[in-house]
């Protein structure tokens, strides 16, 4: 997590205000460093660190604390969004790339979503238990023309499907399930109409 307000840097960052290259950096420095100062998205490909924290390591004061109060505007990584929402990484990454959430903010290479918008999402899931779907009072939509509309799992599910090459539906039920959370059932279900969807338009009109 990035707090909200407060700069990161990466190690190249680090490296041009210790007035080193990155190889050196990494080979002299960065151990040490890294006893001392948390990586902001330890879940993450990319290092990340606060800079208030870096800058305060490298003229030797004491290194302050990160805020510990959660804050609307805080920068959460895949994994802390997954957590929060109770679904893998890689759904998440479907869920982005299929408009299900934003595609995020990318900062130094890693995409990061404020908390503001992952607990709207968590509080406010289309159909998805108290707070989700239609409120009160509100005007019914259209009806679904099946329960898994609008569902970015869906794009997944036929994905599969056009990759199976013939395997089992249960088979590939479960690595979907290992792959991207949710139960086999599940995409069992999400690889049934997704089939009957080619079937009724083949030529995906």
């Amino acid at each position: 997590m990035i707090p909200q307000g407060r700069p990161a840097v990466s190690e190249s960052d680090i490296a041009r205000l210790a007035g080193v290259s990155l190889t050196t950096w990494r080979r002299q420095h960065a151990e040490a460093f890294r006893a001392h100062v948390p990586d902001l998205l330890p879940d993450s490909r990319s290092r990340l660190y606060d800079r208030a924290q870096v800058e305060a390591y490298l003229a030797g004061r004491p290194i302050p604390a990160l805020p510990q109060d959660e804050h609307p505007e805080d920068l959460l990584s895949a994994r802390e969004v997954a957590d929060l929402l109770g679904i893998s990484t890689g759904t998440i990454r479907a869920y982005a790339a299929t408009g299900h959430i934003s595609p995020g903010t990318t900062v130094h290479g890693s995409r990061l979503w404020s908390r503001r918008e992952v607990l709207d999402r968590r509080d406010n899931a289309p159909g998805r238990g108290v707070g989700g779907g239609r409120r009160a009072g509100e005007p019914q939509g259209p009806r679904k023309s099946h329960a898994y509309e609008g569902d970015p799992r869906l794009d997944v599910a036929r994905e599969a499907l056009a990759t199976a090459g013939g395997a089992p539906k249960g088979r590939v039920a479960a690595e979907l399930a290992a792959v991207h959370g949710s139960t086999p059932r599940t995409w069992e279900r999400l690889l049934t109409t997704a089939a009957a969807l080619q079937d009724n338009d083949p030529d995906g009109g």
